[in-house]
């Protein structure tokens, strides 16, 4: 295949933007490459393969029937109540569970309604709610006739979410402390809202140290350098290799020990991480205990396991350092959701930020007293988990804050999904579309990669500079680093292949890497997208050859 057409330094200025934006660079130059020949229409021959995107091509049904089914009780709900020409009430709370179990009874063909029944009865049972109360909040939530109330979260949804956050996040061995949550418009509101608040109260000053888990989803690098933190950030590495010099994506010791410096306030970590796709290991959460435990103990971690469910066994740190963490989730990609935008953030009640804030100066509490002074008579009593509510909405609109009552319902409902026999049926089929296409994709591309039963699989990282000195030896690593720039790579599947893959060094991992989503395409796309990755390597081999070099035999 010839080169790209893009010269070094075009690719040079280009790199310089976020891998997301890069993409679009990408996707343009792929379709431009797909154009009929001049006057001669369905003569395109390449379909575009865009693996850079992180959105799933498959959806979770069940849940979304059971959905609309209540939609369909709510609605006789309302009618009873008030019925005119397209006119009804607000649904009445008492008799709600005795005319639920009439409708569904009522109601055997409709799809969803026994899904939608066992979710239900299995939300009582377990939580022991009472069932007037929980199927009324359900019902009237889905009609969103009301503001939010509690506005951080509604009582009932709260319970199943931590359910399901305590079955899923904390491998069901939830810590003893009770977990508060803060419904939001997904894991992108709930990141935009903890910096933000961090930084509202004092927890977090401009300038301040924070260290970063890399490689690591693009936002978490650039918020911090937006000139309203402006932080000082500290990387920690995932650049351990194996002996034969397969890279792994772990945290060396010495890496991890850069948290025991008090001077860094914060650490964020994607679990399972983006683009690796591999949990956090046992070694490095237990160094991270001990560091909290003796040098660091008012470190705050940010979590951020959107992944776990697609690693068996998943726990997070939140659950073995609850003091210290808050904790992210979002139901985007398990449940094909991403338009969906649900999201929570989760705070133990004993954590070390509510500490801090107990423990600012008289001066800073004064000026926090007077920025929530109009939600309370006592705002120093305010905790952390609802200052995130008030300052979401700028506090002036607290009583206007929380998510869509609607999305709400469809978090509980994909929540009690999950653990109906159903759910865990879907769990494992998901996980096991993504393995088969990484397995597709490094049949395909000829590389090796580390074993890890941490793996997630739903983004695959390729190290190409390390994967030219494994096979080739370090003689082709320098002539790739000497002729070519790091997303050379890239230029030429986009433009030979119309492959769209992201560039691994714009999540601050190898400059020579490369991100793909293993999530959102056929299976055999994946096998193709291998295939062009290896023809471009070969390439790359044939031109070293050209050049003089001495490939290994």
């Amino acid at each position: 295949m010839p080169k790209s057409t893009y010269s070094r330094e075009e690719m040079k200025r280009l790199s310089s933007l976020s891998p997301f934006e890069l993409k679009g660079e990408f996707i343009r130059l792929a379709e431009a490459k797909q154009e009929d020949k001049p006057g001669q229409k369905g003569t395109a021959t390449r379909t575009l393969l865009n693996a850079g995107r992180g959105n799933p091509n498959w959806v979770a049904t069940g849940p979304r029937e059971a959905y609309l089914a209540l939609g369909y009780f709510a609605l006789s709900e309302s009618r009873r109540v008030w019925t005119a020409d397209d006119l009804g009430g607000m649904p009445e709370l008492r008799g709600s569970a005795e005319r639920f179990e009439r409708f569904v009874r009522t109601h055997p063909q409709l799809p969803g309604v026994e899904m939608l029944k066992a979710s239900f009865d299995l939300a009582v049972r377990r939580f022991g709610f009472d069932a007037d109360a929980f199927v009324h909040e359900m019902s009237d939530s889905l009609i969103g006739d009301n503001y939010p109330s509690p506005d951080r979260i509604l009582t009932h949804c709260e319970h199943v979410v931590r359910g399901y956050l305590q079955d899923e996040m904390f491998d069901g061995r939830p810590p003893a402390d009770n977990l508060s949550l803060f419904a939001t418009e997904g894991g992108t509101a709930a990141m935009c809202y903890t910096f933000d608040s961090l930084m509202k109260n004092g927890i977090l000053r401009k300038g301040d140290r924070i260290a970063l888990m890399v490689p690591e989803f693009t936002p978490y690098l650039e918020i911090p350098e937006l000139d309203t933190y402006d932080f000082d950030v500290v990387p920690v590495e995932a650049s351990m290799f194996a002996e034969d010099g397969v890279r792994e994506w772990r945290y060396p010791t010495e890496e991890v020990a850069k948290l025991a410096d008090p001077t860094i306030k914060m650490v964020c970590l994607v679990n399972p991480s983006n683009p690796p796709s591999l949990a956090l290991s046992q070694r490095v959460t237990d160094q991270i205990k001990e560091i909290v435990a003796t040098a660091n103990p008012n470190l705050v971690i940010v979590t951020d396991d959107v992944y776990g469910t697609f690693v068996e066994g998943f726990r997070s740190i939140a659950a073995d350092l609850p003091r210290n963490t808050l904790l992210v989730y979002s139901y985007s990609k398990h449940y094909g959701a991403t338009g969906w935008r649900l999201g929570v953030i989760g705070l133990h009640d004993d954590n070390v930020i509510d500490a801090m804030l107990r423990d600012q100066s008289q001066e800073q509490k004064d000026r926090l007293n007077d920025r929530y002074g109009t939600l309370t008579l006592e705002p120093e009593k305010i905790r952390f988990i609802d200052r995130l509510v008030a300052d979401s909405r700028q506090v002036a609109l607290n009583h206007t804050a929380g998510l869509s009552l609607p999305q709400q319902v469809m978090m509980v409902l994909f929540s009690l999904f999950d653990m109906l026999e159903e759910g865990q049926a879907y769990k494992h089929r998901i996980r096991s579309i993504v393995r088969r296409r990484l397995d597709l994709l490094l049949e395909g591309a000829q590389m090796k990669i580390a074993e890890d039963p941490k793996r997630a699989a739903y983004y695959i990282e390729l190290d190409l500079l390390a994967e030219a000195e494994r096979v080739q030896g370090k003689a082709f690593a320098d002539f790739l680093k000497q002729n070519y720039e790091p997303v050379d790579p890239l230029f030429r599947l986009a433009e030979q292949t119309s492959v769209v893959l992201l560039n691994g060094g714009g999540f601050d991992g190898p400059e020579w890497s490369v991100r793909a989503s293993l999530a959102n395409l056929d299976d055999l796309d994946y096998l193709q997208i291998g295939h062009h990755l290896r023809k471009i390597f070969d390439d790359y081999i044939a031109e070293w050859k050209a050049a003089g070099g001495n490939p290994v035999s």
